[in-house]
């Protein structure tokens, strides 16, 4: 049980970082990207690749992160430039980027299970600093997974709070405004989706190198995973700044793996069941908070009633009273 926790807290730091592109392209850019399917593989397609070829693991897997950025700025033409809608776009680049990951990968899988990786090389790190071999694994990944998510979070709160990143957040809000400012609004939407993808790809070179393969098809349903982390966070831990909303993908992002892990322990479930957990979550994340926010407007509302009916009977009290003394004064 414990260490199916302490496997699902360090996946879901992992993918924080694919939910906070995600987060990028939905929330701040109001921008329906499926691109994210295929960005995720191809960043594990590029890392694995190259580490199978001799490359220096952190080179390849900042590599990937590059590939990454190139793959969500073509959205952004196709979007801009093409003037295709943006929902077709973001799907067409998906159906293009697999044939492009087979092509790297030049198979289906590429093994990674006997090649140095960043997880091993930090495990490494970890015995030289007197460490166990089990603790330098599970520690080394779990502290170095967690600066490196929290680097990009901080990242991310620092540009969207520059020029360039307030016109991004301005041109997801009200993109006629910010084009009447003379902002350059194609530009800014395909850096805003480059920025998006190479996050994806960072996060899916690192998924790959920590499963130890990289498979064609391990991106199916990302784009839903990493909605998931963002609607999960947004609902426990709240919107009210960029900081904190992006801290809240991340926790949204380790709570998601650890609903599944716990769910998948179910004796009526099986592994294969993971995209129904996956729905489930979703659908549960999108329906309660309206749930609650009706529960609590009924109590506005009923609230407000008793205040008002409050009123009416102190006024029919006083104006009772005042008549009684008129009376009397007669």
């Amino acid at each position: 049980m414990l260490t199916a926790m302490v496997g699902a807290i360090e996946s879901g730091i992992i993918y924080a970082i694919m939910a906070l592109g995600v987060y990028l392209s939905f929330r701040i850019l109001d921008f329906p990207d499926l691109t994210v399917d295929g960005s995720f593989v191809t960043g594990a397609a590029v890392a694995a690749t190259l580490i199978v070829s001799g490359v220096n693991p952190f080179v390849a897997t900042c590599l990937a992160l590059f590939i990454g950025f190139a793959a969500g700025c073509m959205t952004g033409f196709l979007h801009t430039v093409g003037k295709i809608n943006a929902l077709l776009s973001g799907i067409l680049m998906m159906i293009a980027l697999y044939s492009i990951n087979l092509r790297i990968m030049g198979r289906s899988n590429v093994p990674l299970l006997n090649q140095k990786t960043v997880f091993t090389m930090i495990q490494e790190w970890g015995t030289k600093l007197g460490l166990d071999s089990a603790a330098a694994k599970t520690w080394g990944i779990f502290v170095s997974m967690a600066i490196l998510t929290l680097l990009f979070k901080f990242f991310m709160d620092w540009f969207l709070q520059t020029e360039v990143g307030l016109a991004i957040r301005a041109t997801g809000d009200n993109p006629r405004m910010i084009r009447s400012l003379s902002a350059n609004t194609n530009l800014l939407i395909v850096l805003g989706l480059g920025l998006s993808n190479a996050m994806v790809a960072f996060s899916g070179a690192l998924i790959a190198q920590y499963g130890s393969f990289a498979d064609v098809g391990m991106g199916i349903g990302m784009i839903i995973i990493g909605l998931a982390s963002v609607i999960i966070g947004e609902a426990v831990f709240g919107t009210k700044t960029i900081a904190r909303t992006t801290l809240a993908v991340i926790g949204g992002s380790i709570i998601y793996r650890i609903v599944v892990s716990l769910a998948l322990r179910a004796q009526f479930l099986e592994t294969g069941d993971v995209k129904l957990i996956t729905a489930c979550i979703v659908i549960l994340a999108l329906v309660m908070p309206q749930i609650v926010r009706q529960q609590k407007e009924k109590k506005r509302k009923e609230q407000k009633r008793r205040e008002r009916a409050q009123v009416i009977a102190i006024s029919a009290n006083g104006k009772g009273e005042s008549d009684v003394a008129i009376k009397s004064d007669l």
